[in-house]
């Protein structure tokens, strides 16, 4: 079965279930209201995947030096979630959407700071060539996919933020730490995946 048969499967067989995913609704200042946003989670199709990721630069006002997905808000041009995570990665990559095969769309993630975003699970091909956007990208890196979906990666921590106590999940892979929003999108699509071989 190809990989993207298999994610296809382990999406569609969680769908509609329980789920009591990761979020930072309970620290939304603005109390439920939102901007709708998506992200791609570009999967490498090679023998062992890959997740493609961004470091965001550090000289950004928003999450500066933060690892994240391609993506953004979604636009008024944009017809969908979809739409709007494939424009992202274009722009910020150079990640052409002619050569993404999507796959389909994750759970929801609301962000602390309003965003609802949707992440969009994908397939690509190994070893493109990306040419980042030096005012959004300042470094992309793929990451294994197996080691991000393995749960025993994913570090609990808590701290103070605003007033209130914010729990967030780290990741660190080599000297890469990923945490807060991309970490908990990755936490959820992992319970969605489980059992799926990478």
């Amino acid at each position: 079965m190809s990989l993207f048969d298999r994610l296809a499967y382990a999406l569609a067989a969680s769908a509609g279930g329980d789920f009591a995913g990761e979020d930072e609704r309970h620290i939304d200042p603005d109390g439920g209201r939102h901007i709708d946003a998506a992200v791609l989670i570009a999967v490498t199709d090679r023998p062992e995947p890959g997740v493609i990721l961004t470091q965001r630069p550090d000289y950004l006002r928003s999450h500066p030096g933060q690892i994240a997905f391609p993506g953004g808000k979604i636009d008024p041009t944009d017809t969908d979630a979809i739409a709007a995570a494939l424009r992202e990665a274009d722009e910020e990559l150079g990640l052409a959407p002619s050569y993404v095969r999507v796959i389909g769309t994750a759970d929801i993630y609301r962000s602390g700071s309003g965003f609802a975003i949707t992440p969009v699970l994908a397939v690509i091909p190994p070893d493109l060539s990306y040419t980042p956007n030096p005012g959004e990208v300042a470094d992309w890196f793929e990451v294994p996919l197996g080691f991000v979906l393995d749960r025993a990666n994913h570090v609990q921590h808590s701290t103070r933020w605003k007033g209130a106590e914010r729990r967030y999940i780290e990741i660190m892979w080599g000297r890469r730490r990923i945490w807060g929003v991309t970490a908990g999108i990755i936490a959820n699509l992992s319970r969605r995946l489980e059992g799926v071989s990478a």
